[in-house]
């Protein structure tokens, strides 16, 4: 198996393992899901990921200890890689092999007119599908990614990552009491936050507190990038004067999945 290769679908199999396929046709109902990137056998912050997934799970009724474990044995130690640990809602519990898809270092983001559309929004998921949308109608727009806020025009998060911004010497997040994803990359930025006596405060804030400010989309997939661009908006963007350190710091966090 090549990075280069389609995604593989591996079924679990209670007292047998892992097993490639069925091959699933059309899109799963996800119940739970979770993803990370693998780059040469190196990830960052796969307990984390594990803690989430199998919390989410546990939630369903579902022990995915076993799961777990052969998932990570399964993973490729060459290649970059976005594997998706799931669970469907028809009780399916497998491990998605997908090549990691190019990653970026800035992003152009589109603020959300529409409804927020997610239905569990902390739980990772139920709601990709229609995040998907999201996400396609921001790129028509030009953009790369689409903000979403509350009906009142309070800042939420993407639809695939969780932003942070600077502000007064410190980083700031949306206040988590807010209808948020417990992001993993953002627990690792407020990690490295701590261990540099930077701050992070939660705020309610709306978009044009945001003029003028370094803000950051950070997920697991691309780590850490300032957004360049309010896609059709006035707003003019922060000059990203702390990303690239924070972005190395960031990718320094990676571990051999064979430490494990």
């Amino acid at each position: 198996m090549t990075a280069s290769d389609p995604a593989t679908w591996l079924t679990w199999r209670p007292g047998t393992g892992l097993v490639p396929g069925p091959a699933t046709t059309g899109a799963p109902a996800l119940a739970v899901a979770d993803s990370w990137l693998v780059d040469s056998g190196r990830v960052r912050g796969l307990d984390r990921h594990r803690a989430r997934f199998t919390a989410a799970c546990a939630a369903e009724g579902r022990d995915t200890g076993a799961f777990w474990a052969a998932a990570v044995a399964a993973l490729p130690r060459t290649g970059a890689w976005f594997p998706r640990a799931e669970l469907h809602r028809d009780g399916t519990l497998g491990l998605r092999l997908r090549p990691a898809p190019p990653r970026g270092t800035t992003i152009r983001v589109l603020p959300w007119a529409g409804p927020d559309p997610r239905r569990a929004p902390r739980v990772k998921g139920p709601d990709l599908d229609r995040l998907g949308e999201v996400r396609s109608r921001a790129l028509a727009a030009g953009a790369d990614d689409a903000l979403l806020t509350t009906d009142g025009g309070v800042l939420l998060e993407s639809a695939t990552a969780t932003l942070l911004w600077w502000q007064d010497e410190g980083l700031c997040t949306p206040d988590p009491a807010l209808r948020l994803l417990p992001g993993v990359t953002l627990a690792l930025v407020r990690d490295l936050a701590d261990a540099a006596g930077v701050p992070v405060r939660h705020r309610r804030a709306r978009l044009a507190d945001l003029a003028g400010r370094e803000a950051w989309l950070v997920n697991a997939l691309h780590g850490i990038r300032p957004v360049t661009e309010w896609t059709g908006t006035g707003l003019p963007p922060g000059p990203a004067r702390h990303a690239a350190e924070w972005r190395r710091r960031l990718d320094a966090l990676a571990r051999p999945l064979d430490d494990r």
